[in-house]
């Protein structure tokens, strides 16, 4: 039964929202054939306004003010998402980060950005996102056209020439400030070493590896993967950790490794797929709704939602949802199995989405278990043969 599903959490949460990811377009220019959003168990997206409506983004500006005034934020993250955010019109998208940074109190610190496929992306639509102070990041699949081959229009065209295009305008010196890096889905069809070569290539600052969204009922590609790869993923990222590692310049952050690594000396450190860290972003839909993030729409229909509107709601309610409430539950909303594993502190049970199995919620280890505990190890033996205690 589905509404039991995300009640693992057990007393208050402990952190107020830090990220808003406002969906500016619930439409995409892009027919991705991984695509959790238009792909998944929820369809939702169907029943969203094609773009937000200016009264609503007006609201959300207040509700934003009003949650970080409630709770003396001295910074949050603002992204503008989709869909594809660049079928926005670049001018009404700085008009609302405007508006939000007037909302918020004085010396809080809002830090904008956009993600996008870069198939809209123009010199002139980057000078305007940057005049802004609206920082950019890119999805691709890697740095070559053939990794890219699942990444197509609704036609079945290939989006990479027009990606590509994007790379390089963002490359350029007078844009680099611009360009907060690239997300890469993880495919193991692809040679990591190669894909990551290929996105260094393209001159990104930072790149971030991302593990396909699946659970125990919906099983991602390669998993459960045969007795002779027992951690497919762990393996392809491992490949790609040596690679950063061992570089005499590391000209890029990989960031899944960067908070992995400071995980494993002790440090707090913020990212959904691993520690215990509250995990604190909200999701705003074109029509106003609140919702968690929308990985969760990978485990069933209405998983993401909460009831809640910014036209009714202030985001304080939407932290006393179960579901909110179990993300920020760290240990409480983990199994036996994981309390008991040696790099809970690091894992920290993994992406909350991936834990999920039909009939039983979110309480399990994540799907990718052996790919996390995979890659873990090996990062902390590198650190340890680099005589870091």
């Amino acid at each position: 039964m589905h509404a039991t599903a995300q009640t693992a959490g057990e007393g208050p949460p402990t952190a107020p929202f830090q990220q808003f990811i406002v969906k500016v377009n619930s439409r995409c220019n892009l027919a991705c054939r991984y695509c959790y959003m238009y792909f998944a168990a929820d369809t939702g997206w169907r029943r969203q306004p094609v773009t937000a409506a200016p009264g609503m983004l007006h609201r959300t500006a207040r509700r934003i003010g009003e949650h970080a005034t409630a709770h003396r934020l001295r910074a949050l993250s603002l992204v503008l998402h989709g869909g594809e955010p660049l079928l926005t019109d670049p001018a009404d998208l700085g008009a609302f980060v405007r508006e939000v940074r007037r909302q918020v109190p004085a010396g809080c610190t809002v830090h904008a950005a956009v993600q996008t496929n870069g198939v809209l992306l123009t010199e002139d639509r980057l000078t305007a996102l940057a005049a802004h102070g609206i920082r950019i990041g890119l999805s691709l699949d890697g740095g070559n056209d053939h990794h890219n081959r699942q990444r197509v229009d609704h036609a079945g065209r290939p989006a990479w020439p027009a990606a590509r295009r994007a790379a390089r305008l963002l490359a350029q010196r007078r844009h680099r400030d611009a360009w907060s890096g690239v997300l890469c889905v993880i495919d193991l069809d692809t040679d990591p070493v190669e894909v990551y070569d290929s996105l260094v290539r393209l001159g990104p600052p930072a790149v971030d590896f991302l593990l396909p969204h699946g659970n125990w009922t919906r099983p991602p590609a390669g998993l459960p993967a045969p007795a002779a790869a027992p951690a497919p993923y762990g393996d392809w990222l491992c490949a790609v950790f040596d690679r950063w590692w061992q570089a005499e310049r590391r000209t890029v952050r990989v960031r899944l490794f960067q908070e992995c690594i400071a995980l494993l000396l002790g440090l707090p450190a913020a990212t959904e797929a691993l520690g215990l860290q509250p995990f604190t972003a909200v999701v705003i839909e074109t029509d106003g709704s609140i919702e968690q993030v929308d990985s969760l729409k990978t485990a069933y229909e209405g998983a993401a939602a909460t009831g809640l509107d910014v036209h009714r709601h202030a985001f304080d309610e939407a932290l006393a949802h179960p579901g909110v409430a179990a993300r920020q539950a760290g240990r409480a909303a983990l199994p036996v199995t994981c309390l008991r594993c040696p790099v809970v502190d690091v894992c920290g049970g993994g992406h909350y989405a991936h834990r999920y199995r039909e009939g039983h919620g979110f309480r399990n280890p994540s799907v990718y278990c052996a790919d996390l505990r995979r890659l873990i190890r090996h990062i902390a033996a590198a650190l340890r043969e680099a005589g870091t205690p």
